[in-house]
């Protein structure tokens, strides 16, 4: 992993801030004789195929590249195109947008991304980096660098039938930028309010003559402070990428990254009653770095042996390395005294999956099914300490082990997606076998073993005006670790059982002939058993299992006109209630969980005309309320978000500055700020945030 000291960090971002405009400027000047006009994209198109703000096709809810109308499955698409222009600081930014998708429950909260879809985390065993699995550990989360990414897929509703382990509000998968097969070169330079600069450079394109190797580089560097006192938001990241194709029907590509980020430790405010929140910050400035090392490295190498027989292997290893300081305040008295917690935590990650494609016809219909093994390994350590007399005491004293994890899962599925006329038919199945060795704070091991089967059927049809309606039904398998307590006064716990989930989902898909536009609409209503939860009746860690069930409706809407107008609208109408919970909670709804999301952004590209070369862009987002705890005593304000942004094409009017562009973002524009309480605790809203960037592709 890497290691830097932080002031070691600094000094190398200011590096790559000072290096990558002079690199810029070089290549500047001997490329002004070049007149011929190209439109550089930057994605790669290799597993997602995304065209403006549309996703055209996926392997996220098959294994198979499948045309993301015809998967009768809910499925949001983040692309290239819009993650550039909304540039999001965070994976949590990057779905503000979505149907369905969560991540304001938590308000100003950089250190993690935690995000909830159809109500429910998907942060933990819901995160997928190129569709493999993401394990996070309590607090060793794999951290997400929007900058190095090419695309988000969202899968919505339970998807253990084909990736195992995960939750009953679907998956996130994340795409990696990946090598192109031509030249692409960018730069780019951002500076914003609260001293934020931030250079970054992606380099890609055919290694030799022949373009059987291809590579790329993706990198930043970055020092910023936020509106909260010393929490920084650092970062040094660096991915390279490989592929190797000998021939049409094999490629080997390799995809890893090296990152190192130090934010604040403490993003909350002072409690003083239930339902409130003061503007006293709970972090202290002189104790407050959460420092994070990460890296993944893996392949992904297919070979097609014929019409029939496709087999794939995909692999990857994770380590990510956390150090947390935080501190916070607690009442002595009439007065607050202050304390210091110093967590470190380890996590690692293996995971391959390996699987053959069968393509064949049987009569009339086409077949291609998937046949698979996936193993997956992840083991975690953690230590934690408490101070109360200062942060170098803290600091200073040894930090007690507080408990570890290691799990190994096996799982084998089988998929068969049928094309009949226009009938489209999907059958999956997995078996998943998992076990689990914890160790408590004292060393003492405990061992478990679980087991289920999940499945899903589905069937859409193209109908001749591009509307195609489908249904689905689909389940979720998730063990538990640990002891839980259906009495919170007793001492015996029992065996967290697994938690399971079934949903129910119909909607249709609309792409609309002759344009690049197309509009989904889904019902969904998903039970969850067994879900985990901290039991807020007791003053002690105690865990307790609850039921939950999410029951709602989406629209969402995607599109990118010739005219240069993209767009993105969503709307989500849900409500998530508890079955069987904590005491006095039966029947209530989940905290943090809104009614009423309302999302639309626009982004219009003047392609003529004396304004040629400008784009406007603006969004707002609606968030309806919601209780803040999950006894439903008191309610979250409604609040509204409004974004922006503005660009200028330098080349579209003189052919010497071709790819040059200058950008401005204003995130919360009017500076919309206030409490958000979720399960008890209630956090802030950011303020407005405000950046300009510099790029240059070529």
């Amino acid at each position: 992993m890497l290691r830097f000291t932080r002031a070691r960090f600094h000094r190398a971002a200011l590096l790559a801030t000072v290096v990558l405009p002079l690199g810029a400027g070089s290549v500047l000047s001997q490329e002004a004789t070049v007149l011929e006009t190209l439109t550089i994209e930057a994605e790669s198109d290799a597993t997602l195929v995304q065209d403006g703000y549309v996703g055209k096709q996926d392997r996220l809810g098959t294994k198979i590249d499948t045309p993301i109308a015809e998967i009768p499955q809910a499925i949001s698409v983040i692309t290239q195109d819009q993650i550039e222009d909304q540039k999001p600081r965070t994976l949590n930014e990057a779905l503000g947008y979505t149907a369905s998708a969560n991540p304001n429950s938590y308000g100003f909260d950089t250190r993690y991304d935690a995000v909830f879809l159809r109500g429910f985390q998907a942060y933990y065993n819901g995160m997928f980096r190129d569709g493999l699995r993401q394990y996070n550990g309590p607090s060793a989360w794999f951290r997400t660098e929007p900058y190095g990414i090419e695309g988000i897929t969202v899968l919505k509703g339970p998807a253990s039938s084909l990736y195992g382990i995960s939750g009953p509000g679907g998956i996130i998968n994340v795409v990696t930028k990946r090598p192109k097969d031509v030249p692409f070169r960018e730069t780019e330079l951002l500076f914003g309010d609260h001293g934020r600069a931030q250079a970054g450079f992606d380099f890609s394109g055919p290694a030799n003559e022949d373009a059987t190797v291809l590579y790329r580089l993706t990198g930043l560097g970055r020092i910023a402070e936020t509106a909260l006192p010393g929490y920084p938001d650092d970062k040094l990241y660096i991915a390279p990428a490989f592929t190797f194709q000998p021939d049409a029907g094999t490629s080997l590509t390799v995809l890893g990254e090296l990152s190192r980020s130090v934010v604040g430790g403490t993003a909350a405010f002072y409690n003083p009653a239930p339902g409130v929140v003061s503007d006293l910050y709970e972090g202290d400035p002189a104790y407050n770095d959460f420092t994070q090392n990460q890296g993944r490295i893996g392949y992904e190498f297919e070979h097609r042996f014929n019409d029939l027989l496709t087999v794939r292997q995909n692999l990857r290893y994770t380590d990510v390395d956390a150090d947390l300081e935080y501190s916070g305040h607690y009442p002595v008295g009439t007065d607050l005294a202050r304390y210091w917690g110093h967590y470190t935590e380890r996590a690692r990650n293996f995971v391959v999956d390996n699987m053959a494609q069968f393509e064949f016809d049987t009569g009339a219909a086409s077949h291609t099914a998937v046949l698979g093994i996936d193993y997956g390994w992840s083991d975690y350590e953690a230590f934690s300490g408490l101070g109360y007399v200062s942060a170098a005491e803290t600091a200073a004293a040894p930090v007690p082990f507080s408990g570890g994890q290691r799990m190994n899962q096996l799982g084998v599925y089988a998929h068969d997606q049928v094309e009949w006329n226009d009938f489209t038919l999907f059958g999956s199945a997995r078996y998943d076998w998992v076990d689990t060795k914890s160790l408590d704070a004292a060393r003492t091991e405990t061992s478990q073993k679980d087991e289920d089967l999940s499945y899903r059927i589905g069937a859409s049809y193209r109908t001749e005006w591009g509307i195609i309606p489908y249904a689905n039904y689909s389940t979720s398998f998730s063990p538990n670790i640990g002891l839980v307590y259906d009495d919170p006064a007793s001492a015996i716990g029992r065996v967290a059982r697994p938690t399971v989930a079934t949903q129910k989902e119909v909607g249709v898909k609309y792409e609309i002939p002759g344009y690049n536009a197309v509009v989904s609409a889904a019902l969904f209503d998903i039970d969850q058993d067994d879900g985990v939860v901290f039991d807020a009746s007791t003053n002690v860690n105690k865990q307790r299992q609850l039921d939950l069930n999410s029951r709602g409706f989406e629209i969402e809407a995607n599109a990118s006109l010739d005219n240069g107008f993209s767009f993105i609208a969503s709307y989500t109408h849900s409500r998530v209630k508890i079955l069987q919970g904590a005491t006095g909670t039966d029947g209530k709804e989940l905290s943090a969980s809104p009614n009423d999301v309302v999302s639309l952004w626009g982004h219009y590209a003047v392609m003529s005309g004396p304004l040629n070369g400008l784009g406007l862009g603006a969004g707002v987002r609606y968030v309806g309320t919601s209780f803040g705890d999950d006894a439903n005593t008191y309610t979250n304000e409604a609040r509204i978000f409004a974004d922006a942004a503005i660009s200028y094409d330098f080349g579209a009017k003189n052919p010497e500055l071709e790819g040059l562009s200058l950008q401005i973002n204003a995130k919360n524009l009017f500076d919309t700020q206030k409490q958000m309480c979720s399960a008890g605790y209630c956090y802030k809203d950011e303020g407005r945030s405000v950046f300009g960037s510099l790029r240059y592709r070529f």
